[in-house]
């Protein structure tokens, strides 16, 4: 048994965090977000342990990480990675998110993008790579957010494993709860590694989806307007 698990009556660490998750009945899920139920320096003795499971999993592939220089330290490096880059969007609170009034009560349609996003398929842990572009019709009495911050909400929602229908999605849920807009649109186009990299091989083919809310949804000339100069950016 490691101090780790002594510490905390002979679990890991992981499934202590899944105990107090299950106890407030929360989801899980690869593309939730579970950082209220992470304490302060928990994070670091998770990576540790996630480094130890990858150890595990490195020798079960019958790979020398002894003599074989390249791989000694690829259990710790891929706990790292998964835990601070491309999955911390599960790991860490949501971004603080600047606000401006409305004080001019803007209410024309603005577009923001083509923000450049990474995410990871949750089927092979493949990488998504690709685009996404916001459209706002602003409430003329609601607050604004900055511009920059269009970007670090993209990021915190697309690093994480999740297929790519469930992203657009959880971004749009994202972007209408902090602003409130009159209409939303959020479209994503992506290569998915797990097409091209693996199974059919296919370099060729790209997914694109989108989500619509409120007058992007109801109003037909409005939706038409954003998607067209939409085709118009590079």
């Amino acid at each position: 048994m490691t101090t780790e698990e002594a510490d905390n009556g002979g679990r890991p660490l992981s499934q202590v965090i899944r105990a107090r998750i299950q106890q407030a009945g929360r989801r899980f899920h690869a593309n939730d977000n579970i950082a209220d139920f992470i304490e302060p320096g928990e994070l670091d003795r998770l990576q540790v342990e996630v480094e130890a499971k990858l150890q595990a999993v490195l020798e079960s592939l019958v790979i020398d990480t002894v003599s074989d220089h390249n791989t000694q330290e690829t259990a710790r490096r891929v706990a790292k990675m998964y835990l601070r880059e491309v999955f911390r969007g599960r790991y860490e609170p949501a971004p603080s998110v600047t606000e401006f009034p409305n004080v001019e009560r803007l209410n024309q349609l603005m577009i923001v993008g083509p923000i450049t996003v990474r995410s990871a398929c949750s089927h092979h842990f493949c990488p998504i790579i690709g685009r996404v572009w916001i459209g706002v019709l602003p409430k003329e009495d609601s607050n604004l957010i900055g511009l920059s911050k269009y970007a670090r909400l993209c990021e915190w929602i697309m690093n994480r494993p999740q297929i790519q229908e469930e992203a657009v999605t959880r971004l749009a849920d994202l972007l209408q709860d902090k602003m409130q807009p009159d209409g939303l649109a959020v479209v994503m186009e992506a290569e998915h590694f797990c097409m091209s990299w693996r199974g059919v091989r296919d370099m060729e083919s790209r997914m694109t989806n989108s989500v619509m809310r409120g007058a992007f949804l109801d109003d037909a000339p409005l939706r038409r307007e954003f998607l067209a100069l939409l085709h118009r950016k590079p």
